[in-house]
């Protein structure tokens, strides 16, 4: 399968929750999720891929999940499952460490942080979309956490509106093998128009002539 070609002007990185509590040791996530994230080398993969696009010009834009504060949710006629979690876990919580960036990916001059998003999608209910058009941008590469949740639900709301969407499934985790398989091998080519590893990303993104 050949390779898709990204251009600087119309090519952004979307970073989908890149906090403390997901990426780091200590994070309130980080027993759940750092196994799979130890075996495929989440950390030195996401490394890569935001120096590279960096290297490359393309935009980066972070899809930050809602970061806790007291009272979230408590008066919602019906949070779903993931919400009555962290309003018992307070993950990503405002003002402490685990609702902080993971120090290898601050956000840098020039990089775009959407409006959190309270469920899954990074677009629904923020200014994900806005940003992304306002800048000319048609196709989005998804990295981040988690594969099953967030990648996905950003994704594929992506596809619905319209735009190419690239799945790097080494530059993601989940909480288990079988949520990995099905994000990347069930669910992901319904929507997705490339699945890569970040090996073959960063191979795309170095053969492409990018139109300075």
């Amino acid at each position: 399968m050949a390779l898709p070609t990204y251009k600087r002007a119309s090519t952004a990185l979307l970073f989908i929750d890149p906090y403390n509590d997901f990426l780091s040791e200590g994070g309130k996530a980080w027993p759940r999720v750092g196994p799979i994230a130890e075996e495929i080398g989440l950390l030195d993969n996401l490394r890569a891929i935001v120096a590279a696009v960096r290297k490359a010009g393309i935009q980066v834009v972070i899809a930050p999940h809602r970061r806790w504060e007291p009272g979230d949710y408590e008066d919602w006629d019906h949070p779903n499952p993931t919400q009555i979690g962290i309003m018992s876990r307070h993950s990503f919580a405002r003002g402490e460490w685990g609702g902080e960036w993971h120090p290898d990916f601050v956000p840098q001059p020039g990089d775009v942080i959407a409006k959190e998003h309270w469920g899954q999608s990074g677009f629904a209910n923020t200014d994900l979309d806005q940003q992304l058009r306002q800048r000319g941008i048609t196709h989005v590469i998804l990295i981040g956490l988690l594969a099953n949740t967030c990648v996905e639900s950003t994704g594929r709301y992506a596809m619905e509106i319209g735009y190419h969407v690239t799945l790097v499934s080494d530059a993601t985790a989940a909480y288990s093998k079988e949520m990995m398989h099905a994000a990347h091998e069930l669910n992901g080519p319904s929507y997705a128009h490339a699945i890569m590893t970040t090996a073959e990303l960063l191979e795309a993104i170095a053969a492409t002539e990018v139109d300075r």
